[in-house]
């Protein structure tokens, strides 16, 4: 996708500022499990990687569930990646796995190997058929994850997929958005279809389809899409929005105030001043989101 350079360095959380130096964050903000390997007290339940096959619109996507070490249950994130998804976003993964939590990634329908046909309405049936897999009550007691804190966290157009998710759903203990691309909104969907088409093309690796249907679809479904009316349905759940210096920074911050405005009392909203894909602030993401998690409150 198009990036924007940044141009200064701070992150501003809530009400709060923390500064960051150049690619450096103090280490007060840094949680541990983002640099120090966890002790292994019991062999017996060690961390560990699950191949799934996730049911969903009569095929089975490729999915991998990366399970915490310890005994007992987990706090569970769903991590989406976004279009079309060179960056997945694992050393996060890998994070928030060593802070005692479970996360299952996927590739939607048409996507890295997945079967079927890729279409941004099909993203996000997928992501409710994950859903339903990891609320089924024998793979929560096969998985060992805690029903109470379930997380959907997604980048770019994985952000605008949990979402849309989320806002039709229940039981979700919190939703991450990071640099959240509204596949409803202009910086996807340009005045000429030449311009959708070619914006589609420069984000069509790997998938099942053609910019031709990308950018059509959106442009059929631009109200629809819009992320903005998932707003009403995401104001009792916590939230953090995380925004870049990308194309998407004003859409994600005029999100973040429409979900206030709806009467969402826990929301954060995060500026990290680098590039779409957070490359020379990986620790920044990390940090931000797993401090963000370790204050969640589990759902009654």
């Amino acid at each position: 996708m198009n990036l924007l350079k940044y141009s200064f360095y701070s992150v501003v959380l809530s009400s709060c500022m923390i500064t960051f130096g150049l690619n450096t964050v103090s280490a007060k903000t840094i949680p541990s499990v983002i640099y120090t390997d966890p002790v292994v007290t019991d062999r017996n339940y060690t961390a560990n990687d699950q191949v799934v096959h996730i049911p969903t619109q009569n095929v089975k996507i490729n999915g991998l569930f990366m399970l915490a070490a310890g005994k007992g249950l987990h706090p569970t994130m769903v991590l989406l990646h976004g279009v079309p998804g060179n960056e997945k976003n694992l050393d996060l993964a890998q994070a928030v796995r060593r802070n005692g939590w479970n996360v299952l990634t996927f590739n939607y329908r048409g996507s890295w190997g997945s079967p079927g046909n890729f279409s941004f309405a099909g993203n996000i049936e997928d992501a409710k058929a994950v859903l339903s897999f990891i609320q089924n009550p024998e793979n929560q007691k096969k998985f060992n994850i805690n029903e109470k804190q379930i997380v959907l966290a997604g980048h770019s157009m994985g952000g605008w997929v949990v979402a849309m998710t989320a806002a039709q759903e229940k039981n979700i203990a919190g939703v991450v958005m990071f640099s959240a691309a509204n596949m409803g909104g202009n910086a996807v969907i340009a005045p000429k279809r030449a311009d959708t088409v070619a914006w589609m093309a420069d984000n069509f690796e790997t998938l099942n389809t053609t910019p031709e249907k990308m950018a059509d679809e959106v442009i059929q479904n631009q109200q629809k899409f819009d992320m903005n009316n998932a707003a009403p349905g995401l104001k009792n759940t916590p939230l953090l929005v995380i925004y870049s210096n990308d194309s998407f920074a004003k859409g994600d911050q005029k999100f973040a105030q429409t979900v206030k405005e709806e009467g969402n009392k826990n929301l954060s909203l995060v500026h990290i001043p680098t590039n779409h894909g957070y490359n020379d602030h990986r620790i920044a993401l990390q940090s931000t989101i797993i401090n963000w998690l370790d204050q969640l409150p589990i759902l009654k």
